[in-house]
């Protein structure tokens, strides 16, 4: 029921109209000439939880010991209604002591009695404290959305362009971005699956999915709950080491093995976590000639990324990597 329907309720007959109006959840207030409850609806008490004796009879400004002295509805009452016939969707924003801070639009009409010729006012009031929080929350997600968006296709420009093609077929070209590709993106997914972090166990599941179980021991250390911003460099340092270790690792022979292992150290006020990959009965390593992109790219998302330190060693077993990463 909106305005105008209970405007012309509100003109027929008082009893039928009284009982229909207190059925509307929508709290609702009749006003005389001086501001004066007239009439307020079931509806009323109970959303702003006062009493009839406390309300009937009083000015509106008056109520709750003052609470509805609020300067938009003095000015709505006092200056907008007496000149305009009616007013939709005025908003209000006030502490209530007894709901707490509620934001109302409110539409008002002034009622004109036909046997008398008398005016009173007809205030709705409606409720959009959750609307505008959900909107607020909507328009967060949405720039964040944006943000990440821009991010990701600023990766993906960068993957692009800095995946080699000295020496590389297409096939191999492709293979290569598509592969690196596919980190960035299974990394944006689990990143934007909910509001809670996501588990650098996950993340691991992910990137070893490839081999199988004999080929590497991975020895779990504590749950970590990875920030969204840790999740795509830490994903892409995964990608890039298996992705080397199945070219000229542990993974291209038979018999290698990685392992893999990560804690939490505690250390000057602060948290810090070590990830390390070792490799074992690959074919032997030799720190390169020259740094490929792979080799570079695990570099920057540690360093950038994570804002933490890479150490690479090229020992008689096999490659090994440690990386730190402060949790803050």
């Amino acid at each position: 029921m909106n305005l105008e329907d209970l405007y012309r309720l509100l003109r027929s007959e008082h009893v039928q109209a009284q009982g229909i109006v207190d059925t509307l959840e929508e709290p609702l207030l009749v006003l005389d000439q001086a501001g004066s409850v007239l009439f307020a609806n079931r509806g009323f008490y109970q959303t702003f939880r006062v009493r009839r004796d406390d309300t009937i009879g009083r000015s509106l400004f008056a109520l709750g010991d003052g609470q509805w002295d609020i300067p938009e509805l003095r000015h709505l009452v006092g200056e907008i209604i007496p000149r305009s016939a009616a007013v939709v969707g005025y908003e209000v924003e006030a502490e209530f002591p007894t709901i707490g801070r509620r934001t109302m639009l409110v539409s008002a009409r002034r009622l004109v009695h036909p046997d008398n010729n008398s005016t009173s006012i007809l205030i709705l009031f409606e409720d959009v404290t959750e609307r505008r929080i959900s909107n607020a929350q909507k328009d967060v997600l949405l720039a964040e959305t944006r943000h990440r968006m821009k991010n990701l296709l600023g990766i993906v420009r960068s993957l692009a362009n800095q995946t080699d093609v000295e020496g590389r077929s297409a096939k191999e070209y492709r293979d290569a971005f598509l592969g690196r590709f596919q980190a960035v993106a299974e990394a944006e997914t689990l990143a934007l699956a909910g509001n809670a972090p996501a588990d650098l166990g996950t993340l691991v599941e992910q990137a070893l999915k490839s081999a199988s179980p004999e080929q590497y021991r991975v020895v779990p250390g504590p749950a970590i709950r990875l920030r969204q911003p840790q999740i795509v460099p830490i994903s892409l340092i995964l990608h890039e080491l298996v992705t080397n270790a199945w070219k000229y690792g542990a993974f291209s022979r038979p018999g290698g093995i990685v392992h893999l292992t990560w804690g939490i150290a505690e250390g000057d006020g602060k948290t810090v976590l070590h990830i390390d990959w070792r490799e074992e009965n690959g074919p032997p390593v030799t720190p390169p000639t020259r740094s490929g992109f792979g080799s570079r790219l695990i570099e920057l998302s540690a360093v950038q990324g994570l804002r933490g330190k890479l150490e690479r060693k090229y020992e008689p077993t096999g490659l090994r990597v440690h990386i730190t990463a402060p949790m803050e």
